[in-house]
């Protein structure tokens, strides 16, 4: 694995000159947060030597890279999902990459159900905490000290410095900002009523399919985390209609305004 990281972080090198950073991982309908971006590279994922690709809906597949807020950044434009197929060391190989050549800083995002009952669809929350319903941690097996330590703490797996200024942000701006912890599920099935309640109960306020793999291996190797989610869909025992793909879509585009000014005023403010 460390053989693929560095050939991988080589070619990335070659390819861009400089490297960021910062890094942003653009969830389900969250793309348009790329198009804020003075894009000076573009590489596609299947260009990319060890790289997975993206086999989902809304997500397009490149790395993209520059300016944001007036910093160097790079964002994927689609992510790797555990139910996709792909085992946890591949869903988050890019992560892996994004320290290798220099990132410091991880932004994630992503589309989710909600069960917190103030929610609304088309909230934005900030995640403060997660919990980890997968059915594999990306640490398991042997560990490369090189990468990171064993046994790493997730006392902070989510920056409360960064927390700290997104409210400031939100505040300014007049943004609802939400807070909640984001359960983390291998899906693909949309959550059962019963379901919905039992990750309520358990202390979630949204759940989804994506970013706790990533959030894991970005505090192993030291990384700064923010994340979002934005609230597509809700559910619960009294809640019985189903959404379908295209509407959580839908959903997470009407929020792109939010998300995009928070996340960069964000960088901005580093």
């Amino acid at each position: 694995m460390l053989e693929a990281i560095r050939q991988t972080a080589d070619y990335i090198r070659k390819e861009v000159g400089a490297t960021p950073e910062i890094a942003i991982i653009l969830g389900t309908g969250l793309g348009d947060l790329a198009n804020q971006i003075e894009v000076t590279k573009e590489i596609d994922y299947k260009d990319i030597p060890n790289f997975p690709i993206s086999t989902v809906e809304g997500h397009s597949g490149k790395l993209i890279f520059g300016n944001l807020g007036g910093k160097y950044v790079m964002a994927m434009k689609g992510r790797f999902h555990y139910y996709e197929g792909y085992d946890m060391k591949q869903v988050t190989f890019p992560v892996r990459v994004m320290k290798e050549i220099g990132v410091k800083t991880l932004f994630v995002s992503n589309a989710a159900g909600g069960m917190n009952k103030e929610f609304v669809v088309g909230d934005v929350m900030v995640i403060t905490d997660h919990i980890n319903l997968f059915p594999e941690n990306p640490l398991r097996g042997k560990n490369y000290e090189e990468l990171g330590p064993r046994f790493p703490a997730m006392t902070e797996a989510y920056s409360k410095r960064l927390v700290a200024i997104a409210d400031g942000i939100a505040s300014e701006e007049g943004i609802r900002l939400m807070h909640g912890v984001y359960v983390g599920t291998p899906g693909p099935t949309f959550e059962t009523p019963a379901e919905y309640e039992y990750f309520r109960i358990i202390g979630g306020d949204a759940v989804g399919m994506s970013t706790v793999p990533e959030v894991i291996v970005a505090n192993h190797t030291g990384m700064e985390v923010f994340g979002v989610s934005v609230i597509t869909d809700l559910g619960g025992k009294d809640i019985t209609q189903v959404p379908s793909h295209e509407e959580v879509q839908q959903a997470a585009v009407k929020a792109q305004p939010t998300v995009v000014k928070l996340v960069t005023t964000l960088v901005e403010r580093l």
